[in-house]
């Protein structure tokens, strides 16, 4: 397993279908019904050195392969040749990965408050000092570094709807992580808290909306 430049990664999947986006390889398998979307997970499904993740849809299968080395790229080579033999084809449409942006003057100051309140994890590389969701299933976080303050307010904030039994537990974490309560008078329906820069989010529950 050798490390691959990102470059290179894409290069040796290129021809494949498949595309690299933000540390992972991803490709498209469409499909005609959720039955044939099973069968093609099917036929994916196995051991491998690399992380391999399965997003059925009816129309299309998702997958993503989290590691960008010569043993992710073999893996995409074996799954498209799998799938070629079903007469399913990888393409590289309709895949993307959302990332967020947080703004901030002392990243090490404002980074332990969202890895907290999200819930998230470090990148395996650690590149850029960008958070993930160790789940797979949410937007991954990066901070840029600013060179002067805003004077005015943020216009956007994030909100993090968890089970109403892990409201309480994030709040106190995203707290102890250099986190500020802006306020609960909403609670439990939502807590509103602050980084140390002021940027907010909101630990949310369906509980106190009827």
């Amino acid at each position: 397993m050798t490390p691959l430049t990102r470059a290179a990664a894409q290069a040796a999947v290129a021809d494949l279908g498949w595309r690299y986006i933000l540390g992972t390889l991803r490709a498209t398998v469409p499909v005609t019904s959720l039955a044939e979307a099973a069968t093609a997970a099917a036929a994916c499904a196995g051991g491998s050195p690399a992380t391999l993740s399965i997003d059925l849809r009816p129309d299309r299968v998702l997958l993503t392969i989290n590691d960008f080395t010569t043993a992710g790229v073999a893996l995409a080579g074996r799954l498209t040749e799998v799938l070629a033999q079903l007469d399913l084809a990888t393409v590289p449409a309709q895949t993307q990965q959302i990332e967020l942006a947080i703004d901030a003057l002392d990243i090490a100051a404002v980074r332990p408050f969202w890895k907290a309140a999200l819930a998230y994890a470090d990148t395996p590389d650690g590149y850029g000092a960008a958070l993930i969701d160790p789940l797979g299933l949410s937007p991954a976080v990066w901070f840029q570094q600013m060179d002067a303050q805003r004077p005015q307010r943020n216009r956007i904030h994030i909100d993090i709807s968890v089970p109403h039994e892990e409201a309480k537990p994030r709040v106190v974490a995203a707290l102890a992580a250099g986190g500020h309560l802006v306020t609960d008078s909403h609670a439990p329906a939502f807590w509103v808290l602050a980084d140390p820069e002021g940027n907010e989010a909101c630990i949310t529950t369906w509980q106190g909306r009827d």
